[in-house]
């Protein structure tokens, strides 16, 4: 009997083009590199110069800039059950593009969730930029985080304070100051730059590669 329950492990690592770690619930990190698994609880750490892609048992992908660190809160993927669909992530540090895959487009379509420092962000079929600095990081923008939505929407929402919920749809650029801030629309489109290189990048940038889940692309960055 074939069983298609992933609980516990949630994805692999299938491309990166310089050193790569993860670290444990423990505490404890150790290097990781091509074919890795990557558990709930687990941190993918990302150097200097690193990309690195990580497939998902959903079919979804996610590609990490340099100097990021992401977080696979809660993972769980039963084909059969979709209703008990999970997917908890976190971007804490840094820049991810990820092709969203099949948690969060059956079932409940809120079992998908990207947490970043200032929001929340949830996923309705979607095409998206997100950028979050702090700081020098900024250079001449405003601290915060920005959003840009080419297509479908996002449903974002603040993770303190008033609970504000705003859907963003094609075509519209948010910025969010800080948790306890609501969403404000902006008249132009930030510049959100995402230029990983072609041998790690090439799923992720949605042109070429075989996405299981067909999904969306969508950019995160947190700085």
């Amino acid at each position: 009997m074939t069983t298609t329950l992933f609980a516990g492990e949630a994805a692999t690592i299938t491309h990166v083009s310089g050193p790569l770690a993860v670290r444990k619930t423990g505490g404890a990190t150790k290097a990781i590199s091509i074919g890795s698994k990557i558990e709930e609880g687990d941190t993918v750490i990302t150097e200097k110069r690193t990309y690195a892609r990580l497939k998902f048992h959903d079919g979804s992908e996610v590609t990490l800039k340099p100097n990021s660190q992401f977080k696979v809160e809660a993972f769980s993927f039963d084909k059969e059950k979709p209703k008990n669909d999970s997917a908890s992530l976190n971007l804490i540090k840094g820049g991810l593009r990820t092709i969203t895959g099949q948690i969060g487009k059956r079932g409940n379509q809120d079992s998908y969730r990207m947490k970043t420092p200032a929001a929340t962000i949830g996923v309705r079929g979607t095409i998206y930029d997100a950028h979050f600095c702090l700081g020098d990081s900024c250079g001449a923008i405003k601290p915060g985080l920005y959003l840009a939505v080419s297509n479908g929407s996002v449903v974002i929402t603040n993770s303190e304070g008033s609970q504000t919920t705003l859907q963003v749809k094609a075509g519209q650029y948010v910025y969010v100051q800080n948790p306890v801030t609501p969403p404000v629309v902006l008249p132009v489109k930030p510049d959100l730059p995402f230029n990983p290189p072609p041998s790690v990048g090439a799923n992720a940038s949605g042109k070429s590669g075989g996405n299981q889940g067909g999904g969306r692309s969508m950019d995160c960055e947190v700085r």
